[in-house]
């Protein structure tokens, strides 16, 4: 075993993989960048490396000074996680020329699921089902529309380079196909510099159901599925193990499968099956052995990997540090086994309302329920940071049942208490208690069908609102123990408070030691709080308050968040010029499409921002003409820059 690994990447997964090292007894290696220097895995390591930079070109990206990091701190091996470097095979080349072990596949297993095209045939090869679908060479655009046709529509074209949705369109009808190659070609050719793309049937009403493998390099066995479905724009929102509707044989049929696949290219180590599934048999009986299809192997550890983890028992960062330092595979098939049934919920920083535009924010609170198991790499105090993924933490639960373990998510989330951000804990609430995806009737288009009732912003009601107007006034912390009496009669109070777009008056009067009369314009509550315990009228209120500054959050199922205006400050909205395209959030501007004198429609696309791993189009609000552009493709921008300024209408 090894005595010290380095780990090349950051938060959550950096902390999880420290977790089980240290349980090992074996000794963590963190690096970090100029925007982690005080990051949770940083204090997490027994010793810790600068290597850049906060953006992950300068440092978690650049492999060379990870290697030397490992070589100077005597570290003897690598695990790079997930994201960044975990699937370069080039990377793993210099780990293993530098003389170090790298924690995951060979070189070659990568570059052999790396291009997806190449994969599809290498798994044809092995007798792993593939979809229908011209993966070939012949990038001419009248033979790929014949391909499409002899495919039969509707079509999804894919980049074979592709990865999180880009290079991908959804081709219905026969007319449109040429105008979506361009566009998936142009897409792919930006995001990969490499147009090339396969054409594959469309599944109708398709399930995500990845298997996990892990393999000696040799032998190779499977730790069952997951049902990943639960997607937005391609990506994972809600994880759960096993797949609702897995018959037996259907569950052999797609382990075998994605044990051919793991051992076709010798994969050693931790890796994913990811197979699209015809769920379009109805409910959760639609699910048949010949109808599922390899779609791609991601050859590192999943996100999703705690759902796995515990269903069956197994802590898979401990395989893999076992298997990589030379032992054989911890368990042959026969030997596992799982029972019951796991969640995991991915918590973010995003405005859900606003189309999950990732946020930035100081966690001025965070809480998390005793009884889910947390993933996490930030602490209260910690900033979310616009260079990285803006994930906050994974809520992972475990049940006896899918139902039990479904009623643990729905209260995990309703405990969770994040303050200083926005979240999207309240759209993951509201799509835990989904009828379809509480009978396990969901496929991969769930959430874009139900995205209207899934999306609004919370509101809070007036209870929740009245226990705001006493935290503004510092009345939660104990205030009023005194009796809140004078000699000529109770106590008083007005505050001002605003709740999304809203401000609303309130009217505090103390009945007694925490004990308070509220009057809001339309409604007058008791509140009173009694061993630790809110009282609103005549309900308890299972309530937490977070009072930082002038921003208040009331957790009551969804968090609530108020803050208290300045009244020395002039209204935004008086002096702000609705002319003016302003960046959302801090971010890199990857482009400029607008020029002084050019007429622009309502939703021309004037600027791109890159921020927290995603791309962001800036749209013109109206039509008009551009006056100004302030900003320059390469510049780093804080929130509210303006960017570029329409004329006056």
């Amino acid at each position: 075993m090894f005595d010290t690994i380095l780990i090349a990447n950051r938060g959550e997964i950096a902390c999880r993989v420290m977790d089980t090292a240290r349980s090992m007894g074996v000794k963590t290696v963190a690096v970090y960048s100029d925007a982690d220097a005080a990051a949770k895995h940083v204090e997490n390591a027994d010793r810790a490396v600068h290597i850049g930079g906060p953006a992950p070109a300068d440092s978690y990206l650049r492999g060379d000074v990870i290697i030397q990091a490992a070589l100077e701190t005597g570290a003897q091996a690598i695990h790079p996680g997930y994201g960044f470097l975990s699937e370069n095979p080039d990377f793993v080349d210099a780990v293993e020329a530098a003389g170090l072990t790298f924690i995951g596949p060979s070189a070659k297993a990568i570059r052999a699921m790396g291009l997806k095209d190449a994969a599809k045939a290498l798994m044809e090869e092995a007798g792993v089902p593939v979809v229908p679908g011209y993966h070939g060479a012949n990038q001419e655009p009248a033979f790929l529309a014949e391909q499409a046709a002899q495919i039969g529509y509707p079509v999804l074209i894919k980049a074979v380079a592709g990865g999180g949705g880009k290079g991908m369109r959804l081709v219905e009808d026969p007319a449109d196909f040429t105008a979506a190659l361009e566009s998936a070609q142009g897409e792919a050719t930006t995001a990969f510099g490499n147009p090339d793309v396969l054409i594959e049937k469309f599944v109708q009403k398709p399930r995500h159901i990845e298997v996990q493998v892990f393999g000696d390099g040799t032998h190779a066995v499977h730790l069952f599925e997951r049902d990943c479905s639960l997607q937005r724009r391609h990506q994972k929102v809600i994880e759960e193990a096993p797949a609702p509707g897995m018959t037996a044989e259907m569950r052999e049929a797609m382990g075998q499968a994605g044990v051919l696949a793991a051992e076709a290219i010798g994969y050693s180590g931790a890796g994913t099956v990811e197979f699209i599934v015809d769920g379009s048999g109805g409910g959760t009986g639609g699910l048949h052995p010949d109808h599922f299809w390899f779609m791609e192997m991601n050859t590192r550890l999943q996100v999703e990997h705690p759902v796995t983890e515990e269903i069956t028992g197994v802590d898979l960062v401990e395989w893999q540090l076992r298997v990589a330092s030379g032992e054989s595979l911890p368990a042959q098939q026969s030997d596992l086994s799982f029972k019951g049934h796991a969640f995991e919920a991915r918590i973010y920083a995003e405005d859900v309302p606003k189309g999950f535009l990732p946020a930035t924010g100081t966690l001025t609170h965070l809480e998390f329920p005793e009884d889910a198991r947390i993933d996490s790499g930030v602490r209260a105090g910690d900033a979310i940071s616009p260079w990285y993924d803006p994930m906050i933490a994974k809520v992972t639960v475990y049940g006896p049942t899918r139902s039990a373990a479904l009623r643990k998510l729905e209260r995990a989330l309703r405990w969770t208490d994040v303050g200083g951000t926005v979240t999207n804990v309240s759209f993951l609430s509201v799509l835990s208690a989904q009828p379809d995806f509480v009978a396990g009737n969901m496929d991969t288009g769930l959430i874009d069908r139900e995205l209207e009732t899934l999306t609004p912003a919370p509101v809070a009601c007036t209870k929740a609102r009245s226990i705001a107007a006493l935290a503004a006034l510092g009345l939660t912390d104990g205030a009023g123990d005194e009796g809140g009496f004078t000699l000529w009669g109770p106590l008083g109070w007005d505050v001002t408070l605003t709740h999304h777009d809203e401000t609303f008056e309130a009217r505090v009067l103390a009945d007694g030691p925490e004990s308070f009369t509220v009057a809001l314009p339309d409604v007058t509550h008791h509140v009173s709080r009694r061993d630790g315990t809110w009282w609103v009228d005549a309900t308890k209120v299972q309530a937490r308050v977070s009072h930082v500054g002038d921003e208040i959050t009331v957790f009551w199922g969804n968090g609530y968040r108020f803050t208290v205006p300045d009244p020395l400050d002039r209204d935004a909205s008086a002096g702000g010029d609705g002319n003016v395209i302003e960046a959302p959030m801090p971010g890199l501007v990857k482009a400029v499409f607008a020029e002084a004198g050019q007429t622009v429609s309502e939703g021309d696309r004037l600027a791109i921002l890159e921020a927290m791993k995603m791309e962001h189009s800036l749209l013109a609000a109206r039509d008009g003409v551009v006056a100004e552009v302030l900003t320059e493709a390469g510049a780093q921008v804080e929130a509210g820059a303006a960017l570029v300024r329409l004329e006056e209408e």
